[in-house]
């Protein structure tokens, strides 16, 4: 079975992770999250010769969607936003909460995701699951066959997602959370929005917030 390669790219003032995938004999690649800097998110697939398939936004915080737009054009890739949330990927800048950020290109939505579904992209299978708590229509992506997890802002390397934004509750980012480990073995590996990688069994043995879970 051939593999994936997992390119990281930590981008922008708050230094968003966005993530190109592809398989080891593909040169084609998906793209989660293009927070910003599209130049340098564009790169990497000049580098290696991939043709990017698909944009894949876990919510539509402006940290996360920034260079939507600008990759998009660049590669013709259609972009996948959760259902809840495409209202903020039109108007990107209505929903910035603090002065001195972007400007942002607004973008609207060629798909609609809002859980439930397996995207074929990429020669990939990808799970999207339902998973707020830190936005009202959050969404994870999962590629089972390779035991890799694409947590957006849910869960980080001992931490959690901030749920005091409009829409963010902690009872409901819990239960998101226990799912995601309930339904993936504990060596999953988590690629998060922000800070480094790491599994779901590190973070069931280290991470403060998930003490309920650990039980």
């Amino acid at each position: 079975m051939a593999g994936i390669e997992v390119l990281g790219s930590t981008v922008g003032p708050v230094g968003e992770n966005s993530f190109t995938i592809f398989r080891t004999d593909s040169d084609r690649a998906i793209m989660v999250d293009p927070g910003d800097e599209a130049d340098r998110l564009l790169q990497p697939l000049a580098e290696r010769g991939l043709t990017l398939e698909a944009i894949l936004l876990t919510h539509c915080h402006f940290d996360h969607i920034g260079a939507v737009a600008p990759v998009a054009r660049a590669t013709g890739a259609p972009v996948y936003c959760p259902e809840l949330e495409v209202e903020v990927l039109a108007d990107i800048m209505s929903y910035v909460p603090w002065p001195g950020f972007g400007p942002f290109e607004s973008y609207e939505a060629d798909h609609i995701v809002k859980g439930g579904e397996t995207l074929s992209l990429a020669g990939l299978d990808i799970d999207v699951l339902f998973t707020p708590g830190h936005s009202p229509g959050h969404v994870t992506y999962s590629i089972r066959e390779h035991a890799a997890i694409f947590s957006g802002d849910v869960l980080f390397q001992n931490s959690v997602g901030r749920v005091d934004l409009p829409g963010g509750d902690w009872d409901t980012l819990l239960e998101s959370i226990r799912m995601l480990v309930e339904s993936h073995p504990a060596e999953t590996r988590i690629y998060p929005g922000h800070m480094g990688d790491t599994t779901l069994a590190a973070e069931l043995r280290t991470n403060p917030f998930l003490v309920e879970l650990a039980d």
